[in-house]
This record gives C-alpha cells, sequence and structure tokens, in this order.
C-alpha cells in the first residue's frame, strides 16, 4: 500500500532520526513501498553505511547531516530537501533521546533541557520548512512521534514523560492549524519498541515489539491519514487504563518499581 505517485515520480518521505530504531525501520518500510527517502541524523555517516549495505542510493535516497536541537541546522536541511528532492508528501518527526532524572539533582537540570529541545522544539524545528508550502498546495502529512509515556508521568523518566506530553498536545493544536487547508498531522505513540534506546531499560516492558513490525503498522497508519494512534494497540487499552486509575492507585502500582538509568549510570 502507498501513496499515487505525483506528477515528479515516486512520493517523498522526510525522516529524521534516522540512522537507528524507530527512524532506519521507518525508511525502510518506506523504501520497501517504493517511496524516495529523505534520511536526517547527527550520525549521518551510519546512515550513509546503512544505505550502502542494502543497495539504497541517489536518486532513490538523499542524507542530510543535522541536529534537530540546531534550529538552524534542521530548518536548513529541510529547506535543502525541498530544493533537491521536492516538498515531501509526508513528514516524520522522528528523532528524539530518552534518559532518566533525579529531580532533586541540579546537573539533571541539563538532561531536561536537552530532552526538551530535543523532542519539542526539534519537531517544531522538524516541521516548520515544511508546514507553508504544504498548506499552500493543500496536501500533506506531518507525522510526530510521541509515546505512551506521555499519557501519565513515571518515576524517573520526568523528562521524557514531560517531552512527549507536550508533543502529544503540540501535535494536537498543530492538527487544528492545518486541518482546514487540507494538511494532515499524524501522531504516534509507540509503546515499547525494540531499538537501543529501550535495551537499557531496567523494567518490565509489555507488549515489547520489533522496530520492523512497529514502522509496518505506523506506515500502514500515515497513509490511512489516522490523527492518533498507540502502538501496539495492547498498550492504548493500558494506557487508557492508568489514566482512569485515581491518583492514589497509580502512585501505588508504580512504587518500587525500577527506574530509567541516569546519564552516566550504569543500565
Amino acid at each position: 500500500m502507498s501513496a499515487p505517485d505525483p506528477p515528479g515520480g515516486p512520493p517523498l518521505a522526510f525522516i529524521t532520526g534516522a540512522s537507528s530504531g524507530i527512524g532506519q525501520a521507518l525508511a525502510a518500510r518506506f523504501h520497501a513501498a517504493g517511496w524516495r527517502l529523505a534520511l536526517v541524523a547527527r550520525r549521518d555517516a551510519e546512515v550513509r553505511r546503512w544505505a550502502q549495505s542494502i543497495d539504497l542510493r541517489e536518486p532513490v535516497l538523499q542524507v542530510y547531516a543535522a541536529d534537530v536541537r540546531d534550529v538552524a541546522q534542521i530548518t536548513a536541511a529541510g529547506r535543502a530537501c525541498i530544493a533537491q528532492q521536492g516538498l515531501p508528501q509526508v513528514v516524520i518527526a522522528n528523532a528524539g533521546i530518552s534518559t532518566g532524572i533525579d529531580s532533586a539533582r541540579f546537573e539533571d537540570l541539563d538532561v531536561l533541557r536537552a530532552t526538551l529541545e530535543t523532542n519539542n522544539l526539534g519537531m517544531a524545528a522538524t516541521f516548520q520548512p515544511f508546514i507553508e508550502p504544504m498548506l499552500q498546495r493543500r496536501q500533506g502529512t506531518l507525522v510526530g512521534i510521541a509515546s505512551v509515556a506521555g499519557i501519565r508521568g513515571l518515576p524517573g523518566h520526568a523528562a521524557y514523560c514531560a517531552s512527549k506530553a507536550a508533543a502529544i498536545a503540540y501535535c494536537e493544536s498543530l492538527r487544528g492549524e492545518c486541518r482546514a487547508a487540507g494538511v494532515q498531522v499524524v501522531t504516534l505513540l509507540p509503546g515499547y519498541v525494540d531499538t537501543p534506546m529501550t535495551r537499557g531499560n531496567r523494567y518490565a516492558m509489555p507488549f515489547l515489539m520489533p522496530a520492523q513490525r512497529f514502522a509496518d503498522v505506523a506506515f500502514r497508519t500515515i497513509v490511512a491519514g489516522r490523527s492518533y494512534q498507540v502502538i501496539p494497540w495492547q498498550m492504548g487499552v493500558v494506557a487508557k487504563l492508568l489514566r482512569l486509575l485515581p491518583n492514589a492507585w497509580f502512585d501505588r502500582l508504580l512504587a518500587g518499581r525500577p527506574r530509567k538509568a541516569r546519564r552516566g549510570a550504569r543500565a
């Protein structure tokens, strides 16, 4: 299943955080469906090595080096994509980080700052170059990768949970801004996906799924234009139940649960 080819050829997907994990799996899934790719990462050499390993090259692929925390870099990458490959049909703001924090520690404020800059400012800056051209074209899809961790706050995970709650709200606001012009905004909430980011977790990860399986479901969701999707669906049920729990019950449920490792701590 794929979108119809635009007049200039196969459709184009712009994906950040493409050097590993969910971003790389999404790139592989869109490529398998016949899409062209604009892939962005700080570690662009990793993207190029992966692309070479599957014989993926120009004109199907362009790689852009950018850190989404650097607004000048990531917006320049977006403008370069438009100039070199054309306006994408789909833009996926996937780049993100996850590190545990202890809110009592002064040094962890830097981790909070970095998390919000990457997961929130980075998402907005990723979308920015494409919004006005998509509105003028009256077609396009902006995809924000949030998380079920944005539905309720987890002890020791305040930076990540706060950033993903903000990502959900940001995408909802953006959807309202773009809707009248026919531009879609899709919010994806992964549960536990087997990636380098999750492999160091010190706690149980129910319904853990391979990144390739996540990408397959995400691709179908994006092409279908659904505005909000928890993947896998079982985590959506769990998240809704947790949201309904009274605070006292929720706090009791999480008491003693292992926490996400802080920066520099061993997993």
